[in-house]
Order: C-alpha cells, then sequence, then structure tokens
C-alpha cells in the first residue's frame, strides 16, 4: 500500500489490532443470526510525511451508511464545546448574518444549531441518512453527500462559498484526503477560514490510545502531517491551539494559499516544534504503541477475570467506537461485562459490532446496582461519572482501562 497522503510506499508499522468489524456497526437483534464482517486492523506511518494510516480494507460507503449509529448531541460536553466554538468563531472573524457558514460532517446538527441560532446562515454536509435526518428536524439544511472537489464546486455554484468552514473529527475519517481537502480550497472564499478539530497524534502516542484506532478513522494525525496535506492541496495553516476533547485535539485554522491571506501565528511553529522534539520524524516514536496496547490488554482481562472469580458484576458505560476496538482487541464477550448502557435511544437494544454485548438504557445500572462501572469512553469520564454518582451510594466504582486500569 501507498501513503493516501504522498503516495510513498508505507513501510513502517504502527500496530496490528487483528480483525474487527467496523466499530459502529451495531447490530439489531435479528442479525445476531448472520455472520459479521471482519477485517484486518493494522495501521501504518509514511516516512516520507508521517501521515498515520490504516491499511485499506473497506470502503467509506460501507462504514458510513443509513444506519450510522453516532449522534453527536448525546454528550452535554460536547454539545457546549460545540456552542463556545460557534461564539469564538463569530467574535473572531466578524461572522454577521449575510456571512456563510458551512460545516462538513454536521452529523445531527449538534454545531449548526448553535450558528443558525445567531441568525447566520449555515449548510450542513453529512453523508449519513439517520443523522442528516435529526439535523433536518432541526430546521437546519442539510446536503446528504461526500464531500470533496466536485461536491464543493456544485455548492459554491449554488451560492454557498463560505466565510467559514467547520470540519470537527472528520479530517481522519477520509479515505481520499487529498480530494477532501481540495474541496476547502474550492469551496472558501477568498477571505474565508477553515478549521479541522482532530485528537492529536502526540496525546495518542503519549496516553496509549489504542482505541482510538478503528475502520472509520482513516488517519491519525499531527500538525507536522496537516500542514504537509493542506500545501500540497492549496490550503495555509496559520493557526493552532491545544484542546481538552477526545483526550487531546488540535484545532487548527486554514485558509486559502491564493486569497487575502493572514499572518502565521507563531503557535504553528511551536507545535511543529513540539512534534519534531518528541520525535515524531522518527521510527522510534512509534515502537511504544503495540507493547502499551498488549499491556492494557492484558490488565483489563485480568480484571474482569477476577470480578468474576469473585462473584462481582461488571458492566459497560457508553457504547462507544473506541470501546468496541478495547472490546474486540481483547476478545471480551458478555460472559465478562454482561452489557453496556448507553444515553442514544439509536443505540439502545441493539448489539456491540463483534463483542455481540447487549445495550441498553442508563437506568438498567440503577435497577441492577452492579459492583463496577467500566466507562469506555475515557475521554467523557468527569460527564460520566458526574451523572451517574449515585452509583458510588451502593458501593460502586467506576473503572477506566486506557491509558492504565484504574478504579475510581
Amino acid at each position: 500500500m501507498n501513503c493516501r497522503g504522498c503516495g510513498s510506499p508505507l513501510r513502517l508499522p504502527l500496530i496490528d489490532l487483528g480483525t474487527s468489524p467496523p466499530s459502529n456497526a451495531y447490530l439489531r437483534a435479528e442479525q445476531l443470526e448472520q455472520a459479521e464482517q471482519w477485517v484486518p486492523l493494522k495501521v501504518q506511518v509514511c516516512q516520507a510525511c508521517w501521515l498515520v494510516q490504516t491499511e485499506d480494507y473497506t470502503s467509506a460507503e460501507s462504514l458510513f451508511d443509513a444506519e450510522y449509529a453516532y449522534f453527536s448531541s448525546f454528550s452535554s460536553t460536547w454539545l457546549a464545546h460545540a456552542e463556545r466554538y460557534v461564539a469564538e468563531m463569530v467574535e473572531r472573524f466578524g461572522l454577521m448574518a449575510d456571512s456563510r457558514v458551512v460545516e462538513v460532517a454536521a452529523n445531527d446538527g449538534y454545531l449548526l444549531q448553535y450558528v443558525a441560532a445567531r441568525g447566520i446562515k449555515c449548510l450542513g454536509v453529512e453523508p449519513t441518512r439517520s443523522t442528516a435526518q435529526a439535523a433536518r428536524e432541526k430546521g437546519l439544511q442539510i446536503r446528504e453527500l461526500f464531500f470533496g472537489r466536485d461536491t464543493a464546486a456544485q455548492l459554491k455554484n449554488q451560492g454557498w462559498a463560505a466565510d467559514l468552514m467547520a470540519a470537527n473529527n472528520v479530517l481522519a475519517h477520509v479515505p481520499d484526503i487529498n480530494d477532501f481537502l481540495g474541496g476547502f480550497a474550492t469551496l472558501l472564499k477568498p477571505t474565508g477560514v477553515a478549521t479541522f478539530e482532530f485528537p492529536q497524534l502526540l496525546t495518542l502516542m503519549a496516553g496509549a490510545q489504542f482505541d482510538t484506532l478503528y475502520h472509520e478513522h482513516y488517519s491519525y494525525l499531527s500538525l507536522t502531517a496537516v500542514q504537509a496535506l493542506c500545501e500540497r492541496n492549496g490550503l495555509e495553516v496559520f493557526d493552532v491551539s491545544q484542546l481538552t476533547t477526545h483526550g487531546g485535539s488540535l484545532r487548527v485554522f486554514v485558509q486559502r494559499k491564493d486569497g487575502e491571506r493572514r499572518a502565521v501565528q507563531p503557535a504553528v511553529q511551536q507545535q511543529l516544534q513540539t512534534e519534531f522534539d518528541a520525535g515524531v520524524k522518527t521510527p522510534e516514536f512509534y515502537a511504544t504503541l503495540a507493547p502499551a496496547a498488549e499491556r492494557i490488554k492484558h490488565d483489563l482481562l485480568r480484571f474482569l477475570l477476577q470480578a468474576k472469580a469473585e462473584g462481582k458484576r461488571v458492566v459497560g458505560y457508553g457504547a462507544a467506537a473506541k470501546g468496541n476496538t478495547l472490546l474486540n482487541y481483547a476478545g471480551i464477550k458478555p460472559d465478562l461485562l454482561a452489557w453496556v448502557a448507553d444515553a442514544s435511544p439509536h443505540k439502545q437494544g441493539k448489539f456491540l459490532p463483534g463483542s455481540r454485548i447487549p445495550v441498553v438504557a442508563p437506568e438498567r445500572i440503577d435497577s441492577e446496582r452492579p459492583d463496577y462501572v467500566l466507562v469506555l469512553p475515557w475521554n467523557l469520564l468527569s460527564e460520566v461519572s458526574e451523572q451517574l454518582a449515585h452509583v458510588r451510594q451502593w458501593g460502586g466504582r467506576f473503572v477506566i482501562a486506557v491509558p492504565e486500569l484504574k478504579l475510581l
């Protein structure tokens, strides 16, 4: 396989997580009688542009289908983040009622609802029917499309040249990343700005966040790699900021290289230097993840087996994609993790892909009073432990497995 960014041959492996089904392919009860598609989950590193990426085994259309089950609005933390983002962008870039805001991967309208509330014209691009419909129910304009140069040209011809384009947690999800970024250079106005948010590679490696690796994530991004990608596709990075979301993310600000360019902020060079000092351009930097993943797997299995031997009840919270990577890599089934509770009704009554652990409503925790609640989306631990604080009233404890097993 060649690098999806620069085309160079890939020769440096990051990790091999065996095989698993797509992490968001939740099963209905009638599908339990059918075979699932299990495909290899291998990640490699390009030593030419340092883009970290999965090997290609499955198409985007099969991953982001009509039953896609990730709805952003079921996290209060993420909604608050989106509302702050809109306020900051309006102030910084002087957005007004006649401005145009386009969000790529608008999901269920979690962000654009705050743009619309300010009277600013906005449009969402969202390829998954389930989330697109939820956004339309909020009164938002949504185009059910995969984004790229051709899509961007169509939208531009329809009057949607953008002052601001937002793309949160989607840059990693596109197989043709050059076509995707080329679409931003096409649709942005000469004075326009685009922002990309994504979990950053430095924190993934430092926190052994191997569970964020799954088929829907085609790329794992550093500013080093993103800057090269943008340059290749007519864009320039002019600012970057650190975020706490998803265990540690970057927000990258870009503009057209042929437009009215803003000064490049010192934060860009500072982040690039930080990455260089950490070793992102050396093979040694990538050697630590595989052994860390194996340690995490063994520690979690040891805990679950001991709890079972002691007659303790362990359940999960948060039917997150990252949890599915962890559970399938560790080979965990309902005998060790009875069920997983999730606030999203779109997941309740279904079964996790691969492990086939049932997904239930959070009220089940109150009725069964388990001894331990394994929080699979560890990045939402504060939110979950606050919502479920009453678990401690009967002596229940929260558990996380990444980056190391902790009983809280």
